[in-house]
Protein backbone atom coordinates (compact mmCIF):
# COMPACT_ATOMS: atom_id res chain seq x y z
CA UNK A 1 0.00 0.00 0.00
CA UNK A 2 1.72 3.15 -1.25
CA UNK A 3 -0.52 5.66 0.53
CA UNK A 4 1.61 6.33 3.62
CA UNK A 5 -1.10 8.33 5.36
CA UNK A 6 -3.18 5.18 5.78
CA UNK A 7 -0.83 3.92 8.49
CA UNK A 8 -1.32 6.92 10.84
CA UNK A 9 -5.03 6.55 10.03
CA UNK A 10 -4.85 2.95 11.21
CA UNK A 11 -3.31 4.05 14.51
CA UNK A 12 -6.06 6.66 14.99
CA UNK A 13 -8.78 4.14 14.11
CA UNK A 14 -7.17 1.67 16.50
CA UNK A 15 -7.18 4.29 19.27
CA UNK A 16 -10.89 5.04 18.71
CA UNK A 17 -11.73 1.33 18.54
CA UNK A 18 -9.79 0.59 21.75
CA UNK A 19 -11.58 3.39 23.58
CA UNK A 20 -15.03 2.37 22.31
CA UNK A 21 -14.47 -1.36 22.93
CA UNK A 22 -13.38 -0.76 26.52
CA UNK A 23 -16.37 1.36 27.50
CA UNK A 24 -18.97 -0.30 25.28
CA UNK A 25 -18.24 -2.43 22.21
CA UNK A 26 -18.50 -2.47 18.39
CA UNK A 27 -15.15 -0.73 17.88
CA UNK A 28 -14.56 -3.25 15.10
CA UNK A 29 -17.05 -1.27 13.03
CA UNK A 30 -14.09 1.10 12.51
CA UNK A 31 -11.23 -1.37 12.15
CA UNK A 32 -12.75 -4.05 9.94
CA UNK A 33 -13.69 -1.70 7.05
CA UNK A 34 -10.24 -0.07 7.27
CA UNK A 35 -8.49 -3.45 7.01
CA UNK A 36 -10.66 -4.26 3.99
CA UNK A 37 -9.68 -0.92 2.44
CA UNK A 38 -6.03 -1.80 3.05
CA UNK A 39 -6.55 -4.66 0.60
CA UNK A 40 -7.14 -7.62 2.89
CA UNK A 41 -9.79 -10.21 1.95
CA UNK A 42 -12.73 -10.37 4.36
CA UNK A 43 -11.51 -13.53 6.12
CA UNK A 44 -8.01 -12.08 6.61
CA UNK A 45 -9.43 -8.76 7.86
CA UNK A 46 -11.53 -10.65 10.41
CA UNK A 47 -8.48 -12.68 11.52
CA UNK A 48 -6.04 -9.75 11.58
CA UNK A 49 -8.47 -7.69 13.65
CA UNK A 50 -7.97 -10.24 16.45
CA UNK A 51 -4.37 -9.06 16.96
CA UNK A 52 -5.74 -5.61 17.79
CA UNK A 53 -8.47 -7.07 20.01
CA UNK A 54 -6.12 -9.32 22.00
CA UNK A 55 -3.59 -6.57 22.73
CA UNK A 56 -6.15 -3.87 23.57
CA UNK A 57 -7.99 -6.22 25.94
CA UNK A 58 -4.70 -7.23 27.55
CA UNK A 59 -4.02 -3.55 28.25
CA UNK A 60 -7.54 -2.88 29.54
CA UNK A 61 -7.64 -6.00 31.71
CA UNK A 62 -4.29 -5.19 33.35
CA UNK A 63 -5.41 -1.58 33.98
CA UNK A 64 -8.65 -2.73 35.64
CA UNK A 65 -6.79 -5.37 37.66
CA UNK A 66 -4.27 -2.83 38.98
CA UNK A 67 -7.20 -0.65 40.04
CA UNK A 68 -8.69 -3.61 41.96
CA UNK A 69 -11.86 -3.56 39.84
CA UNK A 70 -11.61 -6.98 38.17
CA UNK A 71 -13.47 -10.04 39.46
CA UNK A 72 -10.91 -12.47 38.06
CA UNK A 73 -12.70 -15.54 39.40
CA UNK A 74 -15.96 -14.53 37.75
CA UNK A 75 -14.17 -13.72 34.51
CA UNK A 76 -12.54 -17.17 34.42
CA UNK A 77 -15.80 -18.98 35.18
CA UNK A 78 -17.78 -17.04 32.56
CA UNK A 79 -14.87 -16.96 30.12
CA UNK A 80 -14.38 -20.74 30.00
CA UNK A 81 -17.58 -21.52 28.02
CA UNK A 82 -16.93 -18.42 25.88
CA UNK A 83 -13.51 -19.83 24.94
CA UNK A 84 -15.05 -23.16 23.98
CA UNK A 85 -17.66 -21.36 21.91
CA UNK A 86 -15.06 -19.19 20.19
CA UNK A 87 -13.08 -22.26 19.14
CA UNK A 88 -16.21 -23.61 17.48
CA UNK A 89 -17.08 -20.25 15.91
CA UNK A 90 -13.58 -19.71 14.51
CA UNK A 91 -13.28 -23.29 13.24
CA UNK A 92 -16.51 -23.90 11.35
CA UNK A 93 -17.59 -22.37 8.07
CA UNK A 94 -20.82 -20.49 8.60
CA UNK A 95 -23.11 -20.50 5.57
CA UNK A 96 -25.34 -17.61 6.69
CA UNK A 97 -25.06 -14.70 4.25
CA UNK A 98 -23.36 -11.63 5.69
CA UNK A 99 -26.26 -9.35 4.71
CA UNK A 100 -28.71 -11.50 6.68
CA UNK A 101 -26.36 -11.68 9.65
CA UNK A 102 -25.93 -7.90 9.74
CA UNK A 103 -29.70 -7.38 9.85
CA UNK A 104 -30.22 -9.98 12.59
CA UNK A 105 -27.50 -8.41 14.74
CA UNK A 106 -28.93 -4.95 14.08
CA UNK A 107 -32.39 -6.04 15.24
CA UNK A 108 -30.97 -7.70 18.38
CA UNK A 109 -29.00 -4.54 19.23
CA UNK A 110 -32.10 -2.38 18.74
CA UNK A 111 -33.98 -4.62 21.18
CA UNK A 112 -31.09 -4.36 23.66
CA UNK A 113 -31.27 -0.55 23.45
CA UNK A 114 -34.98 -0.69 24.28
CA UNK A 115 -34.32 -2.99 27.27
CA UNK A 116 -31.56 -0.66 28.48
CA UNK A 117 -33.97 2.29 28.46
CA UNK A 118 -36.75 0.31 30.18
CA UNK A 119 -34.41 -1.06 32.85
CA UNK A 120 -32.10 1.93 33.12
CA UNK A 121 -31.92 1.63 36.91
CA UNK A 122 -29.77 -1.51 36.57
CA UNK A 123 -27.17 0.54 34.72
CA UNK A 124 -27.30 3.81 36.65
CA UNK A 125 -27.23 2.49 40.21
CA UNK A 126 -23.59 1.98 41.20
CA UNK A 127 -24.21 -1.21 43.19
CA UNK A 128 -21.57 -2.32 45.68
CA UNK A 129 -19.47 -5.24 44.43
CA UNK A 130 -18.09 -6.35 47.78
CA UNK A 131 -19.64 -9.83 47.45
CA UNK A 132 -18.56 -12.35 44.83
CA UNK A 133 -20.86 -12.94 41.88
CA UNK A 134 -22.04 -16.53 41.47
CA UNK A 135 -23.01 -17.11 37.81
CA UNK A 136 -26.01 -19.36 37.17
CA UNK A 137 -25.99 -22.27 34.71
CA UNK A 138 -27.86 -20.33 32.04
CA UNK A 139 -25.25 -17.56 32.16
CA UNK A 140 -22.63 -20.15 31.17
CA UNK A 141 -24.76 -21.45 28.29
CA UNK A 142 -25.37 -17.90 27.08
CA UNK A 143 -21.63 -17.17 27.25
CA UNK A 144 -20.93 -20.26 25.14
CA UNK A 145 -23.16 -19.00 22.32
CA UNK A 146 -21.76 -15.48 22.63
CA UNK A 147 -18.32 -17.08 22.32
CA UNK A 148 -19.41 -18.89 19.13
CA UNK A 149 -20.45 -15.58 17.64
CA UNK A 150 -17.33 -13.81 18.90
CA UNK A 151 -15.10 -16.50 17.44
CA UNK A 152 -16.81 -16.14 14.08
CA UNK A 153 -16.85 -12.34 13.92
CA UNK A 154 -15.92 -9.84 16.65
CA UNK A 155 -18.31 -7.01 15.75
CA UNK A 156 -20.67 -6.16 18.60
CA UNK A 157 -19.68 -9.04 20.90
CA UNK A 158 -18.58 -6.66 23.68
CA UNK A 159 -22.07 -5.17 23.85
CA UNK A 160 -23.68 -8.62 24.06
CA UNK A 161 -21.32 -9.59 26.90
CA UNK A 162 -21.76 -6.33 28.83
CA UNK A 163 -25.56 -6.50 28.64
CA UNK A 164 -25.42 -10.10 29.86
CA UNK A 165 -23.09 -9.20 32.74
CA UNK A 166 -25.11 -6.20 33.93
CA UNK A 167 -28.71 -7.26 33.25
CA UNK A 168 -28.22 -11.00 33.75
CA UNK A 169 -25.30 -11.82 36.02
CA UNK A 170 -25.63 -8.74 38.26
CA UNK A 171 -22.39 -6.76 37.90
CA UNK A 172 -22.48 -3.00 38.07
CA UNK A 173 -21.31 -1.22 34.94
CA UNK A 174 -17.72 -0.56 36.05
CA UNK A 175 -17.05 -4.12 37.16
CA UNK A 176 -18.99 -5.47 34.19
CA UNK A 177 -16.67 -3.59 31.83
CA UNK A 178 -13.62 -5.08 33.52
CA UNK A 179 -14.97 -8.66 33.40
CA UNK A 180 -16.02 -8.11 29.79
CA UNK A 181 -12.46 -7.16 28.84
CA UNK A 182 -11.04 -10.29 30.47
CA UNK A 183 -13.60 -12.59 28.79
CA UNK A 184 -12.97 -11.09 25.35
CA UNK A 185 -9.23 -11.44 25.90
CA UNK A 186 -9.58 -15.14 26.74
CA UNK A 187 -11.71 -16.21 23.80
CA UNK A 188 -9.87 -14.04 21.27
CA UNK A 189 -6.56 -15.67 22.20
CA UNK A 190 -8.16 -19.00 21.27
CA UNK A 191 -9.62 -17.57 18.04
CA UNK A 192 -6.33 -15.90 17.08
CA UNK A 193 -4.46 -19.21 17.46
CA UNK A 194 -6.92 -20.88 15.11
CA UNK A 195 -6.77 -18.07 12.55
CA UNK A 196 -2.96 -18.06 12.73
CA UNK A 197 -2.97 -21.81 12.11
CA UNK A 198 -4.87 -21.24 8.89
CA UNK A 199 -2.41 -18.52 7.79
CA UNK A 200 -5.01 -15.74 7.74
CA UNK A 201 -3.32 -13.22 10.08
CA UNK A 202 -1.44 -10.23 8.65
CA UNK A 203 0.75 -9.42 11.64
CA UNK A 204 2.31 -6.14 10.40
CA UNK A 205 -1.09 -4.50 9.84
CA UNK A 206 -2.49 -6.07 12.99
CA UNK A 207 0.32 -4.68 15.13
CA UNK A 208 0.03 -1.18 13.61
CA UNK A 209 -3.68 -1.19 14.42
CA UNK A 210 -2.95 -2.56 17.91
CA UNK A 211 -0.50 0.27 18.68
CA UNK A 212 -3.37 2.77 18.71
CA UNK A 213 -5.93 0.42 20.24
CA UNK A 214 -3.76 -0.33 23.28
CA UNK A 215 -3.48 3.39 24.07
CA UNK A 216 -7.23 3.84 23.55
CA UNK A 217 -8.02 0.89 25.83
CA UNK A 218 -5.69 2.21 28.54
CA UNK A 219 -7.26 5.67 28.47
CA UNK A 220 -10.81 4.29 28.48
CA UNK A 221 -10.07 1.94 31.38
CA UNK A 222 -8.73 4.91 33.34
CA UNK A 223 -11.88 6.90 32.51
CA UNK A 224 -14.18 4.00 33.42
CA UNK A 225 -12.73 3.93 36.93
CA UNK A 226 -13.67 7.57 37.62
CA UNK A 227 -16.61 8.30 35.33
CA UNK A 228 -20.13 8.56 36.66
CA UNK A 229 -22.09 5.46 35.55
CA UNK A 230 -24.61 7.81 33.94
CA UNK A 231 -22.06 8.93 31.32
CA UNK A 232 -20.87 5.41 30.55
CA UNK A 233 -24.52 4.34 30.21
CA UNK A 234 -25.22 7.17 27.76
CA UNK A 235 -22.06 6.38 25.78
CA UNK A 236 -22.96 2.69 25.57
CA UNK A 237 -26.56 3.43 24.55
CA UNK A 238 -25.36 5.80 21.81
CA UNK A 239 -22.92 3.19 20.46
CA UNK A 240 -25.64 0.51 20.39
CA UNK A 241 -28.10 2.77 18.56
CA UNK A 242 -25.54 3.93 15.98
CA UNK A 243 -24.28 0.37 15.37
CA UNK A 244 -27.83 -0.96 15.04
CA UNK A 245 -28.72 1.74 12.52
CA UNK A 246 -25.57 1.00 10.51
CA UNK A 247 -26.19 -2.76 10.46
CA UNK A 248 -29.83 -2.26 9.42
CA UNK A 249 -28.75 -0.02 6.54
CA UNK A 250 -30.39 3.16 7.85
CA UNK A 251 -27.42 5.38 7.02
CA UNK A 252 -27.12 3.91 3.53
CA UNK A 253 -30.83 4.48 2.93
CA UNK A 254 -30.61 8.10 4.10
CA UNK A 255 -27.52 8.61 1.90
CA UNK A 256 -29.31 7.17 -1.14
CA UNK A 257 -32.34 9.37 -0.54
CA UNK A 258 -30.13 12.44 -0.16
CA UNK A 259 -28.24 11.60 -3.37
CA UNK A 260 -31.47 11.24 -5.33
CA UNK A 261 -32.80 14.54 -4.03
CA UNK A 262 -29.87 16.63 -5.34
Amino acid sequence: MSDWFLYPLMILAGFAAGFINTLAGSGSILTLPLLLYMGLPANMANATNRVCIVLQNTTGTITFQRSHMLDLRGALILGTPAVMGSILGASIAVSLEEAIMRKVIGIVMALMAILMVIHSERWLIDRSMTRLIRPKWWHLILMFFIGVYGGFIQLGVGIFILVTLVMGVGYNMRWGNAVKMAIILLFNIAALIIFQGSGQVNWPLGLILAAGSMLGAWMAARYAIHWNPKWIYRFLLMIIIVTSMDLLGVFKLVGDLFTRSI
